[in-house]
C-alpha cells in the first residue's frame, strides 16, 4: 500500500496559530451538527492512543457528510495507527513527539491491500477489477 497520508513530526509544526478555515473537533463532538461551509481542514484529536472515536468521526465526515477538505489526526498519534488512519479518511497525521517518522512511513510496506472497503476505496477487494 502506498501512503497517501502526510505524516508530520510534532517538532515540524510551528507554534499554535489560529488559522482561518481550520476547525478543531473534540473527539466527543458529533460532526453531523457542525457547519462545514468554509472549512478547509478539520483537526480530529486522539487524547489517548486507545481512544478511537476520531476514526469514527473521520469516516463519518468522509463517507456520509462528503467533506473534501483535509482531515488531520492530532494528539496521541503512534506509528502503528497511521495505516488505519489513512483507511478511515485522514489526509495527515501529526505524530507524537517520541514517534519516529521513518518507522511510520515503513508501516505502509507491511500492508499491500485490504479485503474490506474503506474511506479511500469503498469497494471490497472482490468487487475491484484491478
Amino acid at each position: 500500500m502506498k501512503p497517501t497520508i502526510k505524516l508530520i513530526a510534532a517538532a515540524e509544526l510551528p507554534p499554535s496559530i489560529t488559522e482561518t478555515g481550520v476547525l478543531q473537533l473534540a473527539n466527543d463532538t458529533d460532526p453531523r451538527g457542525v457547519e462545514l461551509a468554509g472549512i478547509r481542514r478539520i483537526e480530529l484529536n486522539f487524547p489517548k492512543f486507545s481512544d478511537g472515536r476520531a476514526y469514527s468521526q473521520a469516516f463519518l465526515l468522509r463517507r456520509r457528510l462528503g467533506f473534501r477538505g483535509e482531515l488531520r489526526a492530532t494528539g496521541d498519534v503512534l506509528v502503528d495507527q497511521v495505516v488505519q488512519m489513512q483507511r478511515a479518511g485522514f489526509d495527515s497525521a501529526v505524530l507524537r513527539v517520541d514517534q519516529d517518522l521513518g518507522v511510520a512511513q515503513r508501516q505502509f510496506a507491511h500492508f499491500a491491500d485490504f479485503y474490506q472497503g474503506d474511506a479511500q476505496i469503498p469497494e471490497p477487494r472482490f468487487a475491484r477489477t484491478a
